[in-house]
């Protein structure tokens, strides 16, 4: 073994070393300004920018779109002063036999909508040929006389 100098030597491995110290004295290489430079918000206490802030840049949340409005499903309405209802054309019953009863649990079990606690609107889209008990949340008055027409009953739950 030669001889030992001072920059040869390492600590053993997967020895752990002791944390930074900052501003604890100027010996240690980071005293006086503890590694923050000269001044400026970034030296102060609670300094640094926010992780959000885009350098004055339009932020992201403001940039993506909204949904606003009554018929958005995030809209302002929410709970059980919901504003959204499920549009369905007064075609699509064509599914059920005559003198069946529509209704939200109907058609859940039919794979028109995909729960029994959601709001449904009909609408007066297509041609219904057999009377049908339609219950719903909402009608158009136009789907209204079409299913009054073909000898249908209608119902606001």
């Amino acid at each position: 073994m030669g001889d030992i100098f001072l920059h040869d030597l390492r600590p053993h491995a997967g020895s752990r070393f002791q944390k930074k110290r900052v501003g604890r004295g100027e010996g240690s290489g980071l005293g006086k300004t503890a590694g923050k430079g000269h001044k400026g918000a970034n030296a102060r206490s609670g300094g640094r920018v926010s992780a959000r802030y885009e350098g004055g840049q339009m932020p992201l949340h403001m940039r993506i779109p909204k949904l606003r409005g009554p018929s958005a499903k995030t809209s302002m309405a929410i709970g059980p002063f919901r504003t959204y209802m499920t549009p369905i054309n007064v075609g699509r019953l064509a599914v059920f036999a005559e003198g069946e009863v529509v209704s939200p649990e109907t058609l859940v079990a039919k794979g028109i909508i995909k729960k029994s606690d959601e709001r449904v609107k009909i609408l007066a889209q297509g041609e219904l040929d057999r009377p049908l008990t339609v219950k719903a949340h909402g009608f158009s008055a136009a789907a209204k006389r079409k299913i009054e027409a073909a000898g249908g009953t209608v119902e606001v739950l």
